[in-house]
């Protein structure tokens, strides 16, 4: 149990650490104040943000393997 917990803080971890680059990387505008987006366009926009984190882990990884 300790293993599994340890996992998901070391991926959640990992997550937040990429956040900043994946954001940058989808490249997606902010919504205007006072409108929100429908289903769809988030549903768009999370499949861009889906393929800008494995981008990201990509960019990372091949980093720390370089170094």
């Amino acid at each position: 149990m300790a293993e599994v917990n340890a996992d998901v803080q070391r991926r959640y971890r990992e997550f937040v650490d990429l956040l900043p680059l994946t954001i940058a990387l989808a490249g997606l505008p902010q919504s205007d104040s006072g409108r929100y987006y429908g289903e769809e366009q988030i549903e768009s926009r999370l499949y861009t943000i889906r393929h800008a984190y494995k981008a990201a882990r990509a960019i990372a990884r091949e980093a720390v393997q370089k170094s």
